[in-house]
């Protein structure tokens, strides 16, 4: 298949959906919920030992919400991507902004350094869809030795995003690959693909999964009050599958 598909794993059951259905690589990552934050040391550990020949990369986000972040937090991801490679990862996903909507040059750079020293690739994440010059900032990527860019071409999805991925796919000439990615799935993968020329593309493939709990103690939530802490949103290896046959077809 010309495609490689990523699929964004919160577990290990999702990360294994993706090896069995067909997938090519993997973001590894927690809390999905959330927008994804760096998955445990033994979630990384076991997905880069136990899963090949899929590719692990490894989210590396400390917190939700935007991606200014403090001194602390700098060398809290320094740390977090040192431990991915040790562990085994194969890449990481970094992304840092500036008050002012730009990246922030020199920790993007320090990333970009400390990935390609320990072996690793390393992917821009969706900070790229919140910056203030897509144009520039894919220049700056490709100087700074980022392999491939997580974006939705700064719209709410992929599918919407499509003019301005066209554009950053056109742009960046093979010097580093576009990846489509936010709603891609099955029924627009392949449109997604043709109207961008994207090589790569990023997925969730998830659907919910009820608990395998016989006892059940209702009206006590873990986290939001309205939250169902008896069903998840796991990948599944049919829709995973399913996306890939999609790409097959385009």
């Amino acid at each position: 298949m010309p495609y490689t598909l990523e699929i964004c794993a919160g577990s290990f059951d999702s990360a294994l959906a993706a090896l069995t259905g067909g997938a090519q690589r993997i973001e590894l990552c927690a809390a999905l919920s959330e927008g994804g934050l760096t998955p445990s040391a033994g979630l990384i550990e076991r997905a880069t030992s136990q899963l090949n020949p899929l590719v692990v990369n490894v989210l590396i986000r400390p917190r939700t919400g935007d991606f200014l972040y403090t001194e602390a937090e700098k060398e809290i991801i320094e740390t977090d991507l040192r431990m991915a490679g040790k562990l085994g990862a194969d890449g990481v996903v970094v992304g840092a902004l500036t008050a002012d909507g730009f990246f922030d040059s020199e920790f993007m750079k320090l990333c970009a350094h400390l990935a390609h020293d320990a072996g690793m690739s390393i992917t821009c994440h969706r900070a790229f869809d919140m910056c203030r010059d897509p144009e520039q900032a894919l220049e700056q990527l490709i100087n700074w030795g980022y392999n491939r860019v997580l974006t939705s071409g700064q719209a709410a999805s992929a599918r919407e995003g499509t003019p301005l991925l066209a554009c950053l796919v056109k742009q960046a000439c093979e010097r580093i690959h576009i990846m489509p990615g936010a709603g891609v799935n099955a029924g627009n993968a392949a449109e997604i693909v043709r109207l961008t020329g994207a090589r790569e593309i990023h997925a969730s493939a998830r659907r919910p999964f009820t608990s395998r709990m016989t006892y059940r103690h209702e009206g006590v939530s873990m986290g939001a009050p309205e939250a169902d802490e008896f069903m998840r949103l796991e990948t599944s290896e049919e829709s995973v599958r399913a996306i890939i046959n999609a790409l097959r077809k385009a």
